[in-house]
């Protein structure tokens, strides 16, 4: 029967835990017009990242 030769520490437990409660990327909203944004990206709403004009949308 296979036994473990090492103790697994407590960083590798939890490393192998962590994945089941990843929940996906978290909405964010647009400091500008409040839309939902996802995050590091331009806002496809009004073409602002970051509180500055980046794109210009048409309407």
């Amino acid at each position: 029967m296979a036994v473990p030769k090492r103790k697994t520490s407590r960083m590798k437990r939890r490393q192998r835990k962590a994945a089941n409660r990843y929940e996906g990327v978290q909405a964010n909203f647009c400091t500008n017009c409040s839309a939902a944004v996802e995050p590091h990206r331009v806002c496809t709403a009004c073409g602002c990242y970051n509180g500055k004009q980046v794109l210009n949308v048409e309407a």
